[in-house]
């Protein structure tokens, strides 16, 4: 267990070390999550307007299905183009050396059709999801169970899916098939590790916005304390401005952060298996294959 997160965080430095390298493994991440703002903003806008009118009805709650599932339909699209971007921006730096945007927009533009269905397949997962842990007020202890199984299993499956499609150029159906058989070859690798550094992504992911929030708290309390002087309410509303701007910014970036190492992992993942399995189609040892540098510091760790 220990080795398992020791090898996280070895795996987190080089991952941060090839983004401070190479500044075009983070933007996708970034815009991902500014991407993915606004679009939660706007798909939240019908739905209160359907709640508030409609809301009590039949009808309300099947509108209210139907734009959610549209609405989880978008936010998944949003954040597999620019998951993919990354992905095969991770596949160019560690191939060519270099990470290049404008390629990974080309290759994002000519997947468009593969990743919208892999957005719609993994929005058909969440309904089942949805329906097994049951309606608010009556969860289903086995239903939250198989849920979280239903979670985990689709979630990591999709971290190689992605790959499949931008570095192979794959259709869902082969890329699943490809998946399955990556993780399926290698599965207590993959679990040994995916524990290390999802754990430790989390950890510091959580320490951090927990550090962002505080910073907020503090800024508005700092403002606050000059209401006495003042008199005047504005204080608490600038103050209260600044700490969600700063607290949301600081939040954002460690969000897109963890997004960016934890693709950059199964990326390094995916690449690693494919030339292993590329040495054992020529008679070699899948042992012998060296995995990718950031990858190295999980599977060999000093």
């Amino acid at each position: 267990m220990f080795d398992s997160i020791r090898r996280g965080f070895g795996f987190l430095g080089q991952a941060l070390d090839m983004a401070r390298k190479d500044g075009d493994l983070l933007k996708p991440s970034v815009y991902g999550m500014g991407v993915g703002f606004v679009v939660s903003i706007i798909g939240a806008i019908p739905i209160i307007i359907a709640a508030l009118l409609v809301g009590d009805t039949d009808f309300g709650n099947v509108a209210l299905g139907v734009l959610g599932a549209i609405l989880i339909f978008v936010q998944y699209a949003v954040a597999y183009i620019f998951s993919g971007m990354t992905a095969y921006l991770v596949y160019g730096y560690l191939t060519e050396g270099d990470a290049r945007m404008e390629k990974a927009w080309e290759i994002v533009r000519r997947d468009w059709w593969d990743i919208l269905s892999l957005a719609g397949a993994s929005t058909l997962v969440k309904i089942v999801e949805n329906f097994a842990r049951g309606r608010r007020g009556r969860r289903n202890p086995l239903g939250e169970i198989i849920a979280n199984i239903i979670n985990t299993v689709w979630t990591t499956a999709t971290y190689f899916i992605l790959p499949a499609m931008v570095i192979e150029d794959l259709n869902l159906a082969n890329a699943v098939k490809r998946a399955t058989e990556i993780i399926r070859k290698n599965l207590l690798l993959v679990a040994v590790t995916e524990i290390g550094v999802s754990g430790v992504v989390g950890f510091i992911g959580g320490i951090l916005g927990f550090i962002a929030v505080l910073i907020g708290v503090g800024i508005f309390f700092a403002f606050a304390a000059t209401a006495n002087q003042t008199e005047s309410v504005w204080p608490f509303v600038i103050g209260g401005g600044l700490a969600v701007l700063v607290s949301g910014s600081l939040l954002a970036v460690i969000t897109a952060l963890s997004s960016y190492v934890t693709t950059a992992y199964h990326t390094c993942m995916f690449l690693w298996a494919r030339t292993a399995e590329d040495a054992v189609a020529h008679g070699q040892s899948a042992q012998a294959v060296p995995a990718p540098a950031p990858l190295a510091a999980v599977l060999n760790p000093a």
